[in-house]
C-alpha cells in the first residue's frame, strides 16, 4: 500500500491527508481492513475457545491450492471465482483434519500439521506451474502468500463486505448455539441441539472469514487476525459477549491503524502491519488491562502482601499481650490488650525484616489500628486494632482446630496452613467452621490455647460500618 503516495511529505501531513479520505484506494483498504479485523476476530473467538486455535492457520494454507486450481481451470482471477475456489479447498482441508483423528491413530495436532503442510506445498506447486503458463491475469497470484491490500478494487471490497456482514449476522443469530457447543457440548446434545449442523455452520463461517482475509493479510499471517484479538480481549472481559465485542473492536482498530501506517510509510504493506498492530494491542492489554493485566496483577499482589503483613503483625500483638506476665494467668475476657511493645519484642515472635516492620507499623498507625507510645517508644493496639487482632487470632485457632479434629491432621503441621488461610476466611466461613466443631463457649486450639471470642466485641459494629 506504500505506493499510494509518490512523494514523501511529513508524516503528520500524510496522516491528515489519509483521514481526509480523498484517495479511493486508501478508503477501500481502510474499509476492507476494518471489516476483516472485525469479522475475523469475532468468529475466531469460537475457534480459540474450542481450543482449536491453529485451525485458522491450517485453513488459510489449505485455501492456497483452491485459488490456484480455480485459476488453472478458468484462466481468470475474478474475486468470486477465487473465493469459491478457496472455500472449496479450505473445506476439503477441514474435512481431512476432522477425518484423520477419527479414523486413524493420528492425533488432532498431527492431522492439522499434515493438512497444513500438504495443502501449502500443493498450492506452491500449482503456483510454480502457473508462472510458466502464457496466460493473462497470472500476475499477482503470488501476493496471496503475504497479502497485497493496495491491489484491492471496489468489487473486492463488495465481496469482502458482504461476507463479513454475513458472518457477523450469523454469529448474532446463532450465538447461543455456538456458545453451547463451545462450552457445554454434552448439555447441547442432551437438549436435542443439532450439533453436526452448527459445527459445519461454524466451520463455514471460519472458512469464509479466512478466505476474505487472504488478499489483505495473506496465507501466512491470517491466523494472527483470527486469534490475537480474542487473546487480547480476554484480559478485558470474562463473559463471552463482552469478550467477542472487545475482540471485534481490537481487530477493527488494528485494521484502521495498519491502513493508516501503510499509507504514511512507503513500501509498508497493510497485512503485516495489521499483525504488528494486533501484537501491540495484545501487549497493551497484557500489561494495562485493569483486572487481568500484568501491572494490575502486580499491584494486587503487592496489596495482598501488605494486607497479609499487616494482619500478621496485628496477630503478633495479640500473642505478645497473651504471653505478657500481666495476662499470662488471666482469662481471655479479662486480658489487657492495651500493652505497648517495641520492635525488638515483635521481631522475637514474628520473623520479618526490620525495614518492612517499620513500614507496617506506620501503615497500621495510619489506619488507626496501632498507636505509638512516645514514653516507652513502643506501639499498642487501638480499640479497633484490638478487635482486628482478636478476630484474626480467632480465625487462626479455629482453623487449626478444624484441621486437627475434622481432617485429622498432625498438630505440628496445622500452624503453617492456618497462617495461610486466616487472611482469606470470611465471617460466614468462620461461623461455619465453629458450627462444624460443634463446640460452645470458650474453645481451645490443638495447642491448648484459648480461642478468643471477638463476635461480641464493642467495636465490632463500628468496624462493620
Amino acid at each position: 500500500m506504500g505506493d499510494f503516495v509518490a512523494y514523501n511529505p511529513s508524516y503528520w501531513a500524510l496522516f491528515v491527508e489519509f483521514w481526509q479520505l480523498n484517495d479511493p484506494n486508501a478508503v477501500w483498504v481502510l474499509i476492507g481492513s476494518a471489516l476483516l479485523g472485525l469479522s475475523a476476530s469475532v468468529i475466531g473467538g469460537f475457534a480459540f475457545l474450542r481450543k482449536r486455535s491453529l485451525m485458522g492457520d491450517a485453513l488459510a494454507h489449505a485455501a492456497l491450492p483452491g485459488v490456484m486450481t480455480a485459476f488453472i481451470l478458468f484462466h481468470a482471477n475474478t474475486p468470486i471465482l477465487m473465493f469459491l475456489g478457496a472455500v472449496s479447498s479450505s473445506f476439503l482441508g477441514l474435512f481431512l483434519m476432522d477425518w484423520l483423528p477419527k479414523n486413524t491413530k493420528i492425533k488432532p495436532d498431527a492431522a492439522m500439521a499434515i493438512t497444513l503442510s500438504f495443502f501449502f506445498a500443493l498450492g506452491l506447486m500449482e503456483l510454480s506451474y502457473i508462472q510458466g503458463l502464457e496466460v493473462a491475469g497470472k500476475s499477482g497470484l503470488d501476493k496471496i502468500l503475504f497479502g497485497q491490500a493496495a491491489a484491492m478494487l471496489p468489487h473486492d471490497i463488495y465481496l469482502l463486505s458482504i461476507v463479513a456482514i454475513i458472518v457477523l449476522i450469523m454469529v448474532a443469530l446463532f450465538f447461543q448455539k455456538f456458545r453451547l457447543i463451545a462450552f457445554n457440548r454434552s448439555y447441547a446434545k442432551s437438549i436435542g441441539l443439532n450439533i453436526p449442523f452448527y459445527e459445519v455452520l461454524l466451520a463455514l463461517l471460519i472458512v469464509m472469514s479466512v478466505v476474505i482475509g487472504l488478499q489483505i493479510v495473506g496465507v501466512v499471517l491470517m491466523a494472527a487476525v483470527l486469534l490475537t484479538p480474542v487473546a487480547a480481549a480476554r484480559f478485558w472481559n470474562q463473559n463471552l459477549p463482552g469478550m467477542l465485542m472487545t475482540a471485534g473492536g481490537i481487530g477493527a482498530i488494528s485494521g484502521v491503524l495498519s491502513a493508516n501506517v501503510s499509507y504514511m510509510a512507503p513500501a509498508m504493506p497493510t497485512g503485516p502491519w495489521m499483525v504488528v498492530m494486533l501484537f501491540i494491542l495484545f501487549v497493551i492489554s497484557f500489561l494495562f488491562a485493569p483486572r487481568k493485566g500484568l501491572l494490575s496483577n502486580l499491584a494486587q499482589q503487592r496489596q495482598l502482601r501488605r494486607h497479609v503483613c499487616d494482619e500478621n503483625v496485628l496477630r503478633t500483638f495479640y500473642i505478645l499481650n497473651e504471653r505478657h506476665p500481666v495476662n499470662d494467668k488471666k482469662e481471655h475476657s479479662a486480658i489487657d490488650l492495651g500493652l505497648a511493645f517495641g520492635e525488638e519484642a515483635i521481631l522475637a515472635v514474628r520473623g520479618i525484616a526490620i525495614g518492612k516492620l517499620k513500614q507496617t507499623l506506620q501503615r497500621l498507625e495510619q489506619k488507626g489500628l496501632l498507636s505509638r507510645t512516645h514514653d516507652t517508644d513502643g506501639w499498642r493496639l487501638t480499640e479497633m486494632g484490638m478487635f482486628a487482632a482478636m478476630t484474626l487470632t480467632r480465625r487462626h485457632r479455629l482453623w487449626e482446630s478444624y484441621l486437627t479434629e475434622q481432617l485429622d491432621m498432625d498438630v505440628n503441621k496445622v500452624h503453617h496452613y492456618a497462617e495461610q488461610i486466616e487472611h482469606l476466611l470470611t465471617d460466614e466461613e468462620t461461623l461455619q467452621i465453629e458450627q462444624a466443631l460443634a463446640q460452645q463457649g470458650a474453645l481451645r486450639d490443638p495447642h491448648g490455647r484459648k480461642i478468643p471470642d471477638s463476635r461480641n466485641h464493642p467495636i465490632q459494629d463500628e468496624v462493620a460500618k
